[in-house]
């Protein structure tokens, strides 16, 4: 199929949907002489979810147009990244990632005998791939490669210089996997731009990079691994799909950072030139775009309802889904996924003594908490309780919750309108004057007479649903509902404090954001209640 186009529309189908390419005019001229080179490098951490799509229908552009398509498993990337993959669960995590990766191609009808699949430590050990790591080293200043790295690697107080390595090493993937182009997310850009910056004081070829937008996962901001309300996992089953769906951000005639939307642009559309939004009759019944501005339009025009839009979504996306959950209920491929990513260890002694002593006793992290942003739409006092607040909060989620808290005597309502604030979303909801609270709003306190308190602060920024998490508990699925007896909360509440810089802690690691730390105005050294 690739040598029936020409140069020019194989162009068209390589760039369709990209966001920035660097290194145009060399990409025209290569096709006018060849075939393009082209690898895509994944760094085998999370596991793979939904979004992986997007490059995977990118990467089906590529072999429509006839490229050589080289995808990377970069396992010693992984490793580097603050050891978001164990070193004893390298080689699983691989194995993983080939066999998810190659069920995501067979579901979208990629043949695989044209794609090459290598792994990163096959050839980052050699003794020329070091010798150019420590060439590459001595060049490279320890802003440039903070700089590049800030997007993709994660962001400590105290990086560890692995984590300064792994912009090196991406960058002479290029050169060793000898390739004329690097496809992936815009997020990836600062890295790219170092090498092209410094491959040619090694004396090799700038290459050609090309680059993804950022699909907003279903809360609004990037989808991400650690996320794990932003996600939709490839092996969630049909019920978990829908459920997490019908949670997603997707409000009437936004089409900004809206993850359900961009779904649609960036992978349905790509693989079936089609999408069909599915409706009762009485609402006009099935509608069949061919065009996805026509889709965009009318969303923004509310003619396409958010329910309809996630219900048509959630069928397409199962269909993709359906032959990789098939492939993966082989016990061996059971076997994998349970080895390559183990349950946390729920018994670590201290149930020797008590042998009917449960998980959800031994196993108290913080990620088990599900604390998110809110946003205040509206306050007012309590009808039956003067020293009550009433406030609708959004939180990422298609209603608003209903949350009342005793902020009266620290807050005007004017304060407390349209803010941004933290809120615990898995307590069991509780009556309160007999309204049902359905959070619970985190604040710092001083308890000194007058008593101070203060709510949290989100980074700027921030929207309704972005996922707090103590740093270090990234992974890790939050509880559907903390079960009051069990009482985790209050015994992680215990270590909850405020530093003397107003950031808010747990065991003297910060709550944060994709976009940053949790913070208060002035309460240093308080509690978090």
């Amino acid at each position: 199929m690739g040598d029936q186009r020409s140069p020019d529309e194989k162009h068209q189908l390589i760039t369709r949907n990209l966001q920035e390419v660097l290194g145009e005019e060399r990409l025209k001229e290569i096709l006018k002489q060849r075939e393009l080179k082209v690898y895509w490098g994944t760094a085998t951490t999370g596991k793979p979810h939904v979004a992986y799509f997007v490059p995977m229908s990118k990467i089906a552009d590529f072999l429509k147009a006839g490229c050589e398509v080289t995808i990377l498993f970069a396992d010693l990337h992984a490793y580097l990244d603050n050891m978001k993959a164990p070193w004893e669960l390298l080689e699983l995590r691989v194995q993983y990632y080939e066999q998810v990766i190659k069920a995501m191609l067979e579901s979208i009808g990629v043949p695989l005998d044209k794609l090459r699949f290598v792994k990163g430590t096959d050839y980052q050990l050699s003794r020329e791939y070091t010798l150019d790591v420590y060439r590459l080293s001595s060049m490279v200043t320890e802003h440039d490669a903070k700089k590049a790295g800030a997007e993709v690697v994660k962001q400590v107080e105290h990086p560890l210089l692995s984590g300064l390595l792994y912009p090196g090493l991406q960058a002479l993937d290029e050169e060793y996997l000898k390739v004329d182009a690097q496809f992936g997310g815009v997020d990836q850009r600062k890295i790219f731009t170092l090498a092209e910056k410094y491959l040619p004081s090694l004396g090799y070829t700038k290459r050609i990079h090309m680059m993804n937008p950022m699909v907003p996962g279903l809360t609004g901001g990037k989808m991400s691994s650690s996320e794990e309300e932003s996600k939709i996992d490839l092996l969630d089953k049909n019920q978990e799909v829908k459920k997490k769906l019908k949670k997603a951000f997707c409000e009437p005639g936004n089409v900004e950072n809206n993850g359900v939307l961009s779904f649609v642009k960036h992978v349905l559309f790509p693989l079936h030139s089609e999408f069909i939004i599915k409706r009762d009759p009485k609402w006009g019944g099935d509608k069949v775009y061919t065009d996805y501005e026509e889709v965009e339009r009318d969303f923004a025009a509310e003619q396409i309802h958010p329910g309809d839009l996630k219900a048509s979504v959630e069928v397409a996306l199962n269909k993709l889904l359906d032959p990789i959950r098939k492939k993966f209920e082989t016990p061996e491929l059971k076997k994998l996924t349970a080895s390559a990513y183990p349950e946390p260890s729920k018994n670590k002694g201290g149930a020797k003594g008590n042998p009917k002593q449960t998980a959800d006793e031994e196993d108290v992290i913080p990620s088990r908490l599900d604390i998110r942003v809110g946003k205040v739409i509206s306050v007012e006092k309590h009808p039956d309780a003067d020293s009550l607040y009433l406030e609708r909060i959004d939180v990422g989620e298609e209603q608003p919750r209903t949350v009342v808290s005793g902020l009266v005597a620290y807050l005007s309502q004017e304060q407390l309108q349209d803010r941004l604030v933290v809120l615990l979303c898995n307590l069991k909801p509780q009556k309160m004057r007999g309204i049902e609270s359905q959070a619970m709003l985190l604040c710092a306190s001083i308890e000194e007479e007058p008593r101070k308190v203060e709510p949290l602060d989100p980074p700027e920024g921030s929207a309704p649903g972005d996922r707090v998490y103590v740093e270090g508990y990234e992974s890790g699925k939050p509880d559907d509902e903390l079960k009051p007896k069990k009482k985790v909360f209050e015994k992680l509440q215990v270590d909850l404090k405020i530093s003397d810089e107003c950031v808010a802690q747990w065991k003297d690691q910060n709550l944060m954001t994709k976009l940053g730390q949790i913070t208060c105005k002035t309460l240093k050294g308080g509690n978090i209640c």
